[in-house]
């Protein structure tokens, strides 16, 4: 039988070991709810939400890779799903391929050349799609996609990277960066267009310029560039976020394109109002661009997902960030500035 001061020290025994449980449970919760970036290496990320679930696509050792996450701070693990051919237009330079869900199936989308390493002279847009409702495969390679003023001649195709496609009042569109004229020397500036869609494998009208790098925060350096446009939708606004600047320097950033009405038609340059930077590197992050938007797990937030350079000096060594943004009051988009190396940031609303 206990007696009472047995008792006593039994309940104080118990106390302390559950107030140890709680402070340890309590620092677990804390730890867990916040993260720091970067959150891994790497460059041109892209998000794809569907369902419960986040995919992400990267361009891996001569071909794409996805993974499958519950989580925007955790990429998962990626699975290799399409390697280019040994020969051909698309058998090298794989860059910042897109995954998309359209119609029942899973589509990528992609740039690469026929010639490995630089000069990148030879960069076009291709299209892989699903041939079931898998994400991780298989692929059938549906070809390139014409990117050129002449449709009725495939060859007359110009140069193409960063191609995105987007709905917009029932029409599909594709929208990329692009050279003027196909040129012997990949120092040549680089524009938005857009095209119409028939399908989303298939680009069915001549390309509209849409944007070039005009602006002061646009020039400067030793080559002018708009590049990595990315659709962006807010109640009855339609944004185009894209990447300006050398992507090799510390002063890459973001601009933004506004389409002026709902129902404007987005194939008139002068339907897009031009504004920027909307997002600038500052002393401790360096060369930000080339992002991809998703909701938050419980839909309450929006988060932008961006590369950086790693250091000032000039080159491709990047890393990848998230960070949460807002909304201006004139329904524009507002990304505030990077959030510096390991300043813990609260992990996006639901999240587990």
């Amino acid at each position: 039988m206990i007696d009472s001061k047995n008792s006593q020290e039994l309940k104080r025994t118990i106390s302390f070991f559950l107030f140890f449980i709680f402070l340890g449970c309590t620092g677990l919760a804390q730890e867990a709810e916040t993260f720091t970036n970067p959150i891994r290496n790497g460059a041109d990320p892209w998000v794809f939400q569907k369902g419960d679930d986040y995919y992400y696509c990267s361009s891996s050792g001569g071909g794409i890779a996805i993974s499958q996450s519950s989580r925007l701070t955790d990429h998962g693990s990626f699975q290799k799903v399409w390697d280019a051919p040994e020969q051909g237009w698309n058998s090298a330079n794989i860059w910042a391929p897109e995954l998309h869900f359209i119609a029942g199936h899973w589509y990528i989308y992609y740039a690469a050349g026929e010639k490995s390493g630089g000069p990148f002279i030879h960069q076009r847009s291709g299209v892989l799609k699903s041939k079931g409702d898998d994400p991780f495969g298989p692929y059938e390679d549906m070809g390139m996609l014409y990117t050129g003023d002449d449709i009725s001649d495939p060859g007359s195709v110009k140069w193409a990277i960063d191609l995105t496609p987007f709905d917009h009042e029932g029409q599909l569109y594709a929208t990329w960066s692009g050279w003027e004229e196909n040129r012997d020397t990949d120092r040549t500036p680089q524009n938005l267009y857009m095209a119409k869609m028939s399908d989303p494998a298939t680009i069915s009208s001549n390309r509209v310029k849409i944007s070039s790098p005009e602006e002061s925060w646009e020039t400067g350096g030793v080559l002018d560039l708009n590049e990595g446009p990315q659709v962006l939708k807010h109640e009855d606004q339609t944004f185009i976020i894209y990447s300006t600047r050398e992507s090799w320097l510390k002063e890459y950033r973001l601009g933004q394109l506004k389409l002026i009405a709902t129902n404007a038609d987005p194939m008139i340059a002068g339907n897009w109002v031009k504004n920027g930077p909307v997002f600038l590197g500052n002393d401790t992050v360096h060369g930000v661009g080339h992002c991809s938007f998703a909701k938050s797990p419980d839909g309450s937030e929006d988060w932008i997902l961006y590369h950086s350079k790693k250091g000032t000096e000039p080159g491709w060594d990047r890393d990848i960030r998230l960070q949460p943004f807002h909304w201006h009051v004139d329904g524009s988009p507002d990304f505030g500035a990077p959030v510096p190396v390991d300043i813990p940031l609260a992990v996006p609303s639901g999240e587990k």
